[in-house]
């Protein structure tokens, strides 16, 4: 038995080694973006937003012995209860963001309106400082998302109207995951990658290049809870699926949720699937819960440079023009042959 444990270790220990050995060889964050061509100041800025992100991870991890848990007394722009890590993340990507020099300004789902940084910068970023902070009480996926694109030139630094551009617009958009592990999920236009952050050294190394979502899936996701308020494709899509093999889908399905879209997407792009938050009826002024400029589009184009779909079920979301910096849409986000099987209901 001693001999057997000592085996154990030694094999143990041997696999560390070469662990370790295999990730110090691996691409870092800087290397990877300049082989997809990204400019130097692009690079530059969104290490500005990674190291944001790795302040609110450490936030993240503190949880009660911070102070950082539960809700403020005050509401955002879409009249929902912030929570109190909302609220520093917030500041803490608007203050990096607006000191950095390379962002014109920003806009962030927790800001009434737009934030001007610097007149000179070349970029305008829209985020979501913490996707899903409906789980920070409870100890589950959370994440950080954002986009990148152009500033006009014309643009004053406080103009929304300049953040009014439809997703094909963006050059980079990703979300870091603060789970068992904190990731990276990338693009500029040249496929998806995942990142790692190994806290050793406070990097990002690439551990997932070029992530492919499988073109065929089994697994859905969704908020059951709004059934009835869907509408009539969406249900009938639905109810296919929970029919399983006697169904006309012939084949079962499992069903995942999160409640955190971060959490959801990382998933599809893990191991594949649908993930839906389709147009519900209860308020007709209201397209859909998830915005388009924070949410939609950035997840619409990490999940296409990687071989998926996204659509509102009427279009394709990255086509979405906005007409303001909040603005709602309907979400169909996965694997290519189930969210073309879920847009022929529409038909």
């Amino acid at each position: 038995t001693i001999l057997d444990v000592s085996n154990l270790y030694k094999k143990t220990c041997c696999i560390t080694h070469t662990t370790t050995r295999y990730l110090l060889r691996m691409k870092r964050l800087n290397s990877q973006l300049q082989e997809d061509g990204a400019p130097m100041e692009l690079i530059l800025l969104l290490r500005t937003i990674l190291a944001g992100c790795k302040e609110i991870s450490f936030r993240v991890s503190q949880g009660a012995l911070a102070g950082v848990l539960g809700s403020t007394l005050s509401e955002n722009v879409q009249g929902e209860t912030q929570k109190k890590l909302d609220v520093i993340s917030n500041q803490i990507l608007k203050d990096i963001l607006s000191e950095s020099g390379y962002v014109k300004a920003i806009s962030s789902e927790e800001e009434d309106d737009v934030v001007p940084c610097n007149p000179n910068g070349n970029y305008l970023v829209s985020f979501d400082p913490l996707d899903g902070s409906s789980n920070t009480d409870i100890n589950s996926l959370i994440g950080t998302i954002f986009s990148i694109t152009h500033a006009p030139q014309w643009m004053d630094s406080d103009d929304p109207s300049a953040f009014l551009q439809p997703g094909t617009q963006i050059v980079a958009a990703g979300y870091v995951l603060y789970g068992p592990s904190a990731m990276l999920a990338l693009t500029t236009g040249r496929g998806t990658h995942l990142y790692t952050l190994d806290k050793t050294h406070g990097g990002f190394l690439l551990t997932t290049p070029n992530v492919k979502v499988p073109v065929q899936t089994a697994e859905y996701s969704i908020n059951a809870s709004n059934q009835r308020h869907w509408e009539a494709p969406v249900q009938a899509y639905i109810n296919d699926l929970l029919a399983g093999t006697e169904g006309p889908r012939e084949k079962d399905y499992n069903m995942r949720w999160v409640a955190a879209m971060v959490g959801d997407i990382h998933r599809v792009l893990s191991r594949g699937g649908i993930f839906m938050y389709p147009y519900d009826k209860r308020d007709p002024s209201k397209a859909g819960k998830l915005r388009l400029l924070y949410e939609a589009n950035p997840m619409a184009f990490l999940v296409e440079q990687a071989g998926g779909l996204a659509n509102t079920g009427t279009g394709r979301i990255m086509e979405v023009m906005p007409t303001e910096i909040h603005q709602r849409v309907p979400v169909l986000i996965g694997s290519k042959e189930e969210v073309e099987t879920c847009l022929s209901y529409y038909k």
